[in-house]
């Protein structure tokens, strides 16, 4: 296709966590910047990260193995463009690949001074093209009215609903706060912050957050509801609070909120509220057998 976008990387021992396994703030990072590529080869203008519909980890690349990013513009809407993602791992002595996994992302066309841009229509070129752009439409759709659905949710949510267990663990005990400078390297070429580095510091502070709960080092498994409500730029100080939300037997959900404060915001304490997202966890012992999480009281 004339839109996609092919990226490798070699998984070095730098990417690599604890278990030697790749860490999910790399992959996110690369997963960002392969589609952002696609957004801004479409668009020829700057593009921004608007969301991520819900990523899902299949399987974990290990030191040695090969990442393949393949980008690809689905459909194109008035300013907006929906890029799938698909990431396989490689390895090189077997040649044998598996998918990582499949994601889709919207990207926003921000032209340089702020002029207005109305994409062009992708081009389709194969049968898959013509599938993935007309279920853009319905995904679509979808992402539009996920923020309504989470919202009435919370407001019939049952707020006097507790946990009675004796043993269980309060969440207090898991609340984790990080702040990072946003440097040049951290952003694109226009100064706003990368929306896989975003991603990839998030990743961080929530598995530090599901770590006080397993007493081992966590497994991303899925990012969810990841949008971004507005931007943030070189100089920024990014504020990150994680805390787990709940555990399901051999899973935890962490919610993580992340607010960006220019020099002037810093001192007033005014924070912009620029995205929030749930990350879903597993823990393994040393014998890579799933751990059971402890019940938890908010």
């Amino acid at each position: 296709s004339p839109m996609a976008v092919y990226m490798c990387r070699a998984v070095l021992p730098a990417h690599a966590g604890p278990r030697g396994e790749l860490g999910a703030g790399p992959l996110l990072r690369w997963m960002d910047a392969a589609a952002c590529l696609a957004a801004e080869k479409h668009a020829g203008v700057s593009c921004v990260t608007a969301s991520m519909d819900d990523i899902q980890f299949e399987e974990a690349a290990r030191v040695g193995q090969i990442i393949a990013i393949r980008t690809k513009v689905n459909r194109a809407f008035k300013t907006s463009m929906e890029v799938g993602i698909k990431v396989t791992v490689q390895d090189v002595l077997t040649n044998a690949e598996k998918i990582v996994s499949v994601a889709y992302a919207t990207y926003v066309a921000k032209p340089v001074g702020g002029g207005k841009v109305e994409l062009k229509p992708v081009q389709l070129l194969s049968a898959e093209d013509h599938v993935e752009h007309s279920l853009a439409i319905e995904r679509r759709r979808i992402r539009l009215g996920y923020v309504q659905v989470f919202q009435k949710l919370m407001q019939e949510s049952n707020k006097e609903d507790t946990c009675e267990e004796k043993d269980a663990v309060s969440t207090g005990h898991t609340h984790v706060q990080s702040t990072e400078l946003v440097l040049p390297p951290h952003a694109n070429h226009h100064g706003n912050t990368f929306g896989g580095q975003i991603m990839a510091w998030m990743q961080t502070v929530a598995s530090i957050s599901a770590s006080r709960l397993c007493r081992s080092h966590p497994v991303l498994k899925a990012v969810n509801m990841f949008k971004f409500w507005g931007p943030s730029f070189v100089g920024d100080r990014l504020v990150f609070n994680a805390i787990v939300n709940n555990t399901f037997h051999n899973s935890v959900e962490v919610g993580v909120r992340v607010e960006a404060y220019n020099c002037e915001e810093w001192i007033k304490d005014q924070p912009r509220h620029i995205n929030s997202a749930f990350l879903i966890f597993n823990a393994l012992n040393g014998r890579g057998e799933l751990l059971t999480f402890p019940r938890v009281k908010p």
